[in-house]
Order: C-alpha cells, then structure tokens, then sequence
C-alpha cells in the first residue's frame, strides 16, 4: 500500500499536506461531477515512448461517457498530428499551450485515405509574424545551448517545432542534474520561459503555458470557462512541467513514476496512483468512470500490478 509516508520530503518551507495522497482516498462525492479530464502524454498516457491499449481504451471510455479528453503536452505539433487523428481525444494542445489541434468528424479530409478522414485542424496562439520572430531567436540560442553545455542535445523531434526548443535529457540521451539545471538558466537567462519534463527541456518566448493552454482550447470548444468550474475537470501529469497544472486543479493526478520529480516539486498533485505512467493513467479513468450512476452494479476495477 501507498502512503504519503513513503514518498519523498516536501521541499523546505511547503505545507505539511503538500504529499500527494494515494488515489483510493479521492472521495465519491467529488469524483461524481467531473465533466473532462486534461492530461499530458509522455510517460503519463505513454510506457516507454508508445501509449499501451489500456491507456488508449480509457480515452475511449471517458469518450463513450460523454465526457471530455484533452491532451496537453510539450511535444511539438508536428509529432501530435498523427494522434491527434487517431486518439478518441476532443484535442492535444502542443508545444505547451500553444497550438491546438482538433479533428471535426463530420468533414472529410479528402487528400487523406479512408481510414484518416477527417478534417485535422490547427490553431496558434501566436499570430505568424510573432512565431516567426520568435523561431529565428530561438535557433540561435539552442546553438547557444548545444556550443556551450557539454553533452547536450536537440530533441529528436525538433524538426516538428513550431513554438519552442527541446533538449533531450531522458528520451534518448541521459543528463545528469547539475546539466539539466545550466541549460534551464542558460534559457532564462535569454529571456524564455523554460520547463522540464520526464524527458525534454523545453523553452519558449510567450506568456503561453499548459494552464493557459487548458483554458484556451476550453473555451473554444466548448465556450466554457475553466477557472468557473476547475472542480469539475481532473488534470493527470507525471513531471515539473505540470507544476502550473497541479497548483491550480483541486483535482490533480500524479502517475506513480511523478515520484522521481517530487523532491523538487513545488507544486504537487492532490492524488497519486498506484501505477506507473499509461497504467495510472488508466486508473484514474476507472476511478472516475466508477463514481458516474450509470457505473451503479459494476464490477470493482482490479488493481494494478
């Protein structure tokens, strides 16, 4: 069994209920009013570097219970596409709240076959002027970056970038901290915002993040307002990058593997599963999806190994 007392000490000076609690204590009650769930990609809906069937099924069950699934994640728009067209998700917002991608079923994508039909749109925050501003300075400081920290290393998917850089620090080559930390102040100190993930460093010019991400693709799907009902969405993450995320959902969810990062957490999730990356992932939607009155004489949801 999970207990607060078994994971890692809170940083100095946070409050003594900062320790995520595990996810059998999120109470009924609260569960039963969820309407979506937000949540990041690697190493949260992926297991090494692929989402697993069970993760995949969750998001066709929250789906076919009519509730909403956003992905939102540091991964370019390039490397999103394909999955935004194939996922059971309403839409994956990218490169960190700054573009967004929606697919509308009931159009037809013509210059794609059968099985990829529908019409793949996408949306920037930022206007074309901006991002090609931005996209000049930012080539040059991941130059920068690569001719002055040893050992560094664009991420592989760096072709598919629009809005930010990635260096790989976990993914394919593996950093140690002291490394990962000059590259964030080398980034910041450039003027970018600058994030850590399981596997990426990402920078970016924009006031944009995944909280402002989540409240731009809420509204424009669904002309609703995030921060006036945040009780009734779920966020679900695994790393640093999502501090901004858990800070604000009252209903934050850490993948078991959110372990490695809550040493240096500020800001932590509410509740932790007892599985690791997809499979907590599938977890947290069967907590859910139990809570819903339809779910009334189902059988109880295993536990994972």
């Amino acid at each position: 069994m999970v207990t607060s007392a078994s994971l890692p000490a809170a940083p100095p000076g946070a409050p003594p209920d900062a320790l995520p609690r595990p996810l059998a204590d999120w109470p009924l009650a609260d569960r039963r009013g969820i309407v979506g769930v937000l949540t990041d990609i690697d190493d949260t809906l992926t297991t090494d570097g692929a989402i697993t069937p069970d993760a995949l099924q969750a998001l066709a069950d929250l789906r076919a219970a009519g509730l909403h699934a956003v992905c939102i994640t540091g991964r370019p728009v390039g490397w999103s596409e394909p999955f935004a067209r194939t996922w059971p998700v309403d839409a994956i917002v990218a490169e960190n709240g700054a573009v967004a991608l929606t697919l509308d079923q009931n159009k037809t994508g013509l210059q794609h076959p059968p099985h990829l039909r529908g019409v793949l749109s996408k949306t920037d925050q930022q206007d074309a002027a901006t991002r090609a501003r931005n996209f000049a300075r930012m080539q040059a400081i991941a130059q920068r970056v690569l001719t002055e920290i040893p050992g560094t290393t664009l991420a592989t998917d760096s072709p598919g970038r629009e809005t930010d850089i990635a260096i790989d620090h976990s993914e394919f080559v593996h950093l140690p901290q002291a490394t990962i930390d000059r590259v964030v102040a080398l980034l910041r100190s450039e003027g970018m915002h600058a994030t850590v993930s399981s596997i990426h460093i990402n920078g970016w010019f924009g006031d944009h993040d995944k909280l402002s991400g989540a409240r731009w693709i809420v509204r424009s799907l669904w002309g609703r307002d995030l921060d006036a009902e945040i009780d009734r969405w779920v966020y679900v993450g695994d790393s640093t990058n999502d501090q901004a995320m858990f800070a604000r959902f009252p209903h934050s969810v850490g993948v078991a593997n959110v372990d490695r990062f809550l040493p240096v957490m500020t800001a932590r999730p509410r509740w932790r599963t007892q599985g690791a990356r997809g499979a907590g992932f599938n977890e947290t939607v069967r907590a859910i999806l139990a809570a819903r009155p339809e779910s009334a004489g189902c059988s109880p949801v295993p536990s994972p190994t």
